[in-house]
């Protein structure tokens, strides 16, 4: 059994749902207000916390009356691959995102202190070299699915880059990723197997030569990660840099190129990327349902009886649009959003996140500025799913620019200061960043 009967769910899966998302939030809110019944699978039931209030509660009070650890919910599942696919995203594992108290503190201080070993205008460099590459393989065709052919490729090569494995390898990981997603049966499982071979690979090549890169940084962290404990913290990384950067980049791009506050050619709107990266962030959040929350006590909360063992989802996308009634010009709260979570399990990241999307978006607009979407934007397809809000794609067309134009392109050489190791962030002292 998963959970009591919840009369009355919606789904968070299927086209409908797909399509417009905010129709389904809007009348669970007149339903149920601030907490709504949901299915995210046939069979799977959650709490889903819609109201932004209430979500504010539950991210700022784990370790009291909420706890992020899974494993009573857990215990409760039916093998069902209906329940396979949730615990590929919710079955518990020694992260930061999966524990509570000194455990979370521990986990997370290990990425916290490695990200901001990651020099900015080091990463500046490498996301500019790396979505230069990727607009020179369509510039001159005159359109693209900046899904697909931008979006997506980004945050593998760039982390890829990051771990310390050459350029080269980047095909390897985003062909695992892209099976263990999209894919089930025999692909998700090759897809599942690879991915487990680069991680594989990515450790024990660190563990036998550090370098200056993030995988290097989390090994030799002082607290002494075990090896189970260190797949398991890069495996995060990647969880959280693959599909939510991808996703932030493509529906950033999608509402710039559809909406004339941003620009009307690109270069003189009224609006900036950093504008429309942060309604991006409050409207349509790459990662839209996906904080997972279990109260430690029964509670009625908002309305609603959750007993232990329930599994409570925070809708970051239903709570950041939930109407005010308070004209957008009058608000005090700066547009206020949960884009990257809130209270102790916010994205330790997010900093790095905006750089990442900013400057990738600011390459593509700089060297393609008529960008226009080949469809009208409500007539996108976007992918299912319960947790992420993520084109399928997103196709553009453009004046294409050619490699012998004179002029700033894509192709042209960059600065000699550039570096010219694919190895990832250079400029650290060999011997490690903690070292004494």
């Amino acid at each position: 059994m998963t959970m009591r009967y919840m009369p009355d769910a919606g789904r968070l899966y299927g086209s409908q749902y797909a399509r417009d998302p905010q129709a389904v939030y809007a009348d669970l809110r007149r339903r149920h207000g601030a907490v709504a019944p949901v299915e995210i699978a046939p069979g799977i039931n959650a709490h889903l916390v819609i109201g932004y209030g209430a979500a504010l509660e539950v991210l700022t009070n784990v370790g009291g009356l909420w706890s992020k650890n899974p494993s009573a919910w857990q215990a409760r599942l039916p093998d069902t691959p209906e329940v396979a696919g949730a615990l590929a995203m919710l079955g518990y594992r020694p992260t930061a995102l999966f524990t509570d108290g000194a455990e979370h503190a521990r986990y997370r201080k290990v990425i916290s202190d490695c990200f901001q070993l990651v020099q900015p205008h080091k990463l500046r460099r490498m996301v500019t070299e790396v979505s230069d590459s990727l607009i020179a393989r369509f510039a001159a065709k005159g359109e693209a699915d900046l899904a697909t052919d931008f979006a997506r490729p980004i945050p593998v090569r760039v982390f890829n880059l990051l771990f310390g494995r050459p350029d080269s390898d980047s095909v390897e990981l985003s062909e695992a990723l892209s099976a263990m997603m999209e894919a089930t049966g025999e692909a998700g499982a090759r897809g599942s197997d690879a991915f487990s071979r680069y991680m594989n690979e990515l450790v024990q090549a660190k563990y036998a030569q550090r370098g200056d890169d993030l995988t290097s940084w989390i090994i030799d962290h002082p607290a002494g990660l075990q090896n189970e404990e260190l797949t398991q913290a890069i495996v995060l990384v990647v969880a959280a840099s693959f599909d939510p950067m991808a996703n932030l980049i493509s529906n950033t791009i999608s509402r710039m190129v559809s909406d004339d506050r941003y620009y009307s050619s690109l270069t003189n709107g009224a609006l900036s990327t950093y504008d429309a990266l942060m309604e991006a962030l409050r409207a349509e959040p790459a990662i839209a349902n996906f904080g997972p929350y279990f109260v430690r006590q029964p509670v009625h909360f908002h309305g609603t009886w959750i007993q232990p063992a329930e599994l409570v989802l925070v809708s970051y996308a239903a709570a950041n649009t939930e109407p005010t009634g308070i004209p957008e010009e009058m608000r005090s709260d700066g547009g206020a959003y949960l884009g990257f979570g809130a209270g102790p399990h916010r994205c330790p990241a997010s900093d790095p996140a905006v750089l990442i999307a900013m400057t990738a978006i600011e390459r593509l607009t700089s060297h393609l500025c008529d960008l226009e979407l080949t469809v009208p934007r409500e007539e996108l397809p976007w992918r299912p799913g319960p947790f992420h809000r993520s084109l399928e794609r997103l196709p553009v067309r453009f004046t294409p620019i050619r490699p012998d134009q004179p002029g700033d392109s894509p192709w042209a050489a960059h600065s000699p200061s550039a570096p010219t190791s694919p190895a990832g962030p250079a400029g650290y002292a060999t011997s490690g960043p903690w070292s004494s």
